[in-house]
């Protein structure tokens, strides 16, 4: 089965040149150009004779700061019929856990339709409504298997095989690299939005490599794809390298420099304390009422690669102790190659949990829907250092770095 599934993704994927990887000569001048600039550049022949929807959101932007839907609606060689706001919005006026709802588009006239926490037929039926023949996806990725956006790539990819509409996927860089996938890979039956599949924590993948994974390994049967990818980016870049303007994919992703460290310290949201949120440094920043130096001090202690840690008090003005003055580490990260943001959040946890009498988990155990399994929470609860929590999912890790080696579409 999966051989055949295989076969079919790169029977589908083969048709066009753009969807070919990047080539040579694209390396040594080291010009990015995202998958939209490609496509653009083509005159959006792939898009030829078809009547388009597309899912983004303020991150879908041009070199120049211009957002794509405006572009391709002003310009006569697309037929631009829909969008499709995902959590936060097509425009981004919303906060988390939240959308945008059904609407006209003021600047375009478009219908914006929302695909926040649809999936299956109900989405599917959100696509047959529009009057799409084709849905394409472009939306900036961190790089986490708990930002939800890949969870919308995934449910709009299957949306689109059950109303037998063609998706087409504009890839944008992984601003975090794509070098390595890192963490605990999610058990199925913890799969929620915040994770779907059994992918690692941080997937080291772009959406273009994500989008044909899971066609060639998770979808129930595949949707026709086709995925235009990048040229001029490697593994190894961070997101200043693509000389590209940062649009916070999400309210709380403000700099690349979050998203560097999220992969790691959004497991505070499964915990008592603050992640940040409400602060100008989300996920750099946690903390909590009660909280003093000695976590800092211990953090530092267990020599963590790239990383140190201060001592830093603040003040929400939103979400956990908004408000209140609380105390906690800022997170500063002087190597960021050889950071490692999963074994961080987890050094975090450990030290929190010793040094802190008020430590708990949320009483629902979202801890374990973030990790993908009771593992981490459990081993912590046990006493178990750093090095015995990691271990306990290098197998399942090393398991999914093998299938993942198969749909790398970069050097």
């Amino acid at each position: 089965m999966r051989l055949s599934r295989r076969a079919l993704l790169a029977a589908t994927t083969a048709a066009t040149a753009l969807s070919s990887a990047p080539p040579a000569s694209a390396a040594p001048h080291r010009h990015l150009r995202t998958g939209f600039e490609r496509l653009s550049a083509d005159g959006y022949t792939l898009l030829n004779g078809q009547r388009v929807g597309i899912v983004t959101n303020p991150t879908g932007i041009t070199r120049d700061a211009r957002h794509i839907v405006d572009v391709m609606h002003a310009d006569p060689r697309v037929n631009l019929v829909a969008v499709f706001g995902p959590e936060h919005g097509f425009r981004g006026t919303a906060q988390a856990g939240g959308s945008e709802g059904r609407y006209d588009d003021p600047a375009t006239g478009l219908p914006v339709y929302d695909t926040y926490l649809k999936s299956g037929q109900p989405l599917a039926d959100v696509f047959t409504a529009s009057g799409v023949d084709t849905v394409v996806f472009d939306i900036q990725d961190v790089g986490a298997r708990f930002y939800t956006y890949i969870w919308t790539l995934y449910d709009c990819m299957e949306a689109a095989q059950v109303a037998g509409k063609r998706f087409v996927v504009l890839d944008r860089p992984n601003p975090v690299t794509g070098r390595s996938a890192e963490g605990p890979v999610l058990h199925k039956e913890f799969a929620t939005f915040v994770g779907r599949e059994p992918i690692s924590q941080a997937h080291g993948m772009t959406v273009a490599e994500l989008a044909r994974l899971f066609n060639g390994e998770f979808l129930t049967a595949p949707v026709a794809l086709d995925t235009v990818l990048m040229t001029g980016w490697r593994r190894a870049d961070f997101y200043d390298a693509s000389a590209l303007p940062w649009v916070p994919p999400s309210p709380n992703m403000p700099t690349p420099d979050t998203a560097l460290v999220y992969s790691g310290t959004c497991l505070f949201e499964g915990t008592n304390l603050s992640e940040g949120r409400g602060t100008t440094r989300p996920f750099e920043l946690l903390g909590a009422e009660g909280i003093d130096g000695r976590w800092a001090a211990a953090a530092n202690e267990l020599g963590l690669p790239g990383v140190h840690f201060r001592e830093a008090y603040f003040a929400p003005t939103f979400s956990k102790f908004q408000g209140k003055t609380v105390g906690g580490v800022q997170i500063h990260v002087h190597d960021r190659a050889a950071y490692d943001p999963v074994r961080t959040g987890v050094g975090l946890l450990v030290t929190a949990k010793r040094v802190w009498s008020g430590f708990a988990w949320r009483s629902d155990n979202w801890i374990d829907k973030l990790t993908g399994s009771p593992q981490v929470r459990t081993a912590i609860d046990a006493g178990a250092g750093v090095d015995d929590v990691v271990a306990g999912w290098r197998q399942e890790l090393a398991a999914f770095r093998r299938t993942r080696k198969e749909y790398l579409l970069y050097r």
